[in-house]
């Protein structure tokens, strides 16, 4: 099950935590753990906490950086235990778990948990498509990193035993899926640098202009081939402005 989904841990500080999320994941028929920047990672507590999990930490990827450990994916949800500034579609655990599941039939997606303490920072948030809280008590919302996993890992399993998508659902090739994590964060790269040779934010911050923009296309979800329609359109706009004047 779940051959595209990936759990991705961000700065996790315990190795106790990472072995303790992957025995949440495997009893849920979870296998993809990434690791961004762990503390201390492989550790022999990880390793004791698994029990019995221990090949999903040996298959555990690491990365330095969220973009790299995202590249890839079209679909990612971040969970976080509290509102945020950011401006980001909220889903519960069911919705969460039932839109992964069936994007995940024809693309990479993506679990975010962040850090212990601080969960994940705002930026990283940014590099999400949507968020996922769980309705815990509120006069005691604390809720250990693992045990957070293994509250979703049981959605996701859930959503998976009763929405198994027909083969006949899936995309048929490479430019129907929604572009990637990568191919976003180009185009949204690209973007930028054609509003600054336009002036179009006229000596003005730029970061919630282009916070809305990027949520407009996150939503959006365009494929590849609008991506390419898009990014021509910029190139064209660029080399005319590039252009000598006649004058």
């Amino acid at each position: 099950m779940h051959d595209q989904l990936r759990i991705v841990l961000v700065g996790t500080q315990h190795p106790g935590n990472i072995g303790s999320a992957a025995r949440a994941m495997k009893t849920m028929g979870l296998g993809r753990l990434v690791l961004v920047s762990p503390q201390r990672f492989p550790h022999p507590e990880a390793v004791a906490l698994a029990a019995g999990a221990a090949d999903v930490l040996d298959n555990a990827v690491v990365h330095e950086r969220l973009e790299d450990a995202l590249a890839d994916c079209s679909l990612v949800v971040a969970t976080t235990a509290r509102r945020r500034t950011v401006p980001i579609p909220e889903y519960s655990p069911r919705e969460a778990a039932l839109r992964l599941v069936q994007e995940q039939a024809s693309g990479q997606v993506a679990l975010v948990f962040g850090r212990e303490r601080t969960g994940l920072e705002n930026e990283e948030l940014q590099l999400c498509h949507a968020s996922v809280s769980i309705p815990a008590n509120p006069d005691y919302s604390s809720l250990n990193l693992a045990a957070a996993v293994q509250v979703l890992a049981y959605e996701l399993r859930v959503a998976a035993l009763e929405h198994a998508p027909a083969e006949a659902d899936r995309a048929t090739t490479i430019d129907e899926l929604p572009a990637s994590h990568e191919q976003l964060e180009a185009f949204f790269a690209h973007l930028a640098e054609l509003l600054r040779e336009i002036d179009f934010h006229k000596g003005k911050t730029p970061d919630i202009v282009l916070q809305r923009l990027r949520r407009l296309f996150q939503r959006a979800r365009p494929d590849p081939r609008e991506l390419r329609i898009l990014r021509g359109i910029f190139s064209d706009t660029q080399r005319l402005l590039r252009k000598p004047s006649d004058s």
